[in-house]
């Protein structure tokens, strides 16, 4: 077997060596296991983040509020400055909502559109111009199973996500011939302190962990490695011909009609 990969880099335990990642909301959840992944996988990482502090020592943070432009200028040229450029980005930063289109006011929908759209907007923006030089570039979005299936009570949450989705392949056209890369990841439900914040807001948050449980067919929740390791590969040179493609990580949600036990 060949030891040099379809990207013409050799296939390696450190695929990611000499490549600069920024990672958006990573301080925390599935961006914290993201982060931490592509280090020990040999990049240099830089977490965006309101808070950044207690990270681990292979992360580095920078402060960043991706609802303020002149903030994400500032922290993504930070990182490019400090090392060499950017490569890859992964816009995972993201709030949630809960209710249906009576229960969410304009309020709640400028403010989960800010930062779920409009945020990953202003950050890949920001990159643009470094990852233009990168001979490995490439943009991995969070977008989410809410975007191609309806959800209860997540009608922001999931229009946000079905603009993620949209936002993602209209980026791969426009940048594919700069060779820039953008692919998502659509997860199911994941167990971090996001969802059991939004547990916290039912009246019977038991009750509704259980049945996040069991609407995944495999019966459980996607942890946030597993989310990682797709957004890694996603990322990776090896995925190089792999571009406007999303990747679900959902448990076979989308796509498996199993019976009920």
């Amino acid at each position: 077997m060949s030891d040099i990969s379809k990207s013409g880099r050799p296939f390696s335990n450190l695929p990611f060596s000499g490549l600069t990642a920024i990672v958006t909301g990573g301080a925390s959840g599935i961006g914290l296991a993201t982060a931490t992944l592509l280090a020990s996988r040999g990049a240099q990482v830089a977490v965006l983040d309101l808070r950044i502090g207690g990270l681990p020592d292979a992360l580095q943070g920078f402060e960043c509020d991706i609802t303020d432009r002149p903030s994400v200028v500032r922290a993504v040229d930070a990182v490019a400055e400090q090392f060499g450029g950017v490569d890859i980005l992964v816009n995972n930063a993201g709030i949630g909502s809960v209710g249906t289109v009576e229960e969410n006011d304009d309020e709640e929908w400028a403010r989960v559109l800010n930062v779920n759209v409009i945020g990953m907007a202003r950050v890949s923006a920001a990159a643009m111009p470094h990852l233009r030089r990168s001979s490995h570039a490439a943009i991995v979005n969070l977008c989410s199973i809410a975007a191609t299936s309806g959800l209860p009570q997540r009608a922001v949450y999931g229009a946000s996500k079905a603009a993620v989705y949209g936002l993602t392949i209209a980026m791969a056209t426009d940048h594919v011939r700069e060779g820039i890369r953008v692919n998502c990841v659509n997860p199911g439900t994941v167990h971090t302190p996001f969802v059991d914040k939004n547990l916290a807001k039912f009246a019977d948050p038991v009750a509704e962990l259980a049945a996040l449980n069991a609407r995944q067919p495999t019966g459980r929740m996607v942890t946030p490695e597993e989310v990682a390791s797709a957004i890694a590969y996603l990322a990776s040179p090896d995925s190089g011909s792999t571009t406007g493609t999303a990747l679900a990580v959902d448990g076979g949600m989308h796509t498996l009609r199993v019976r009920a036990e």
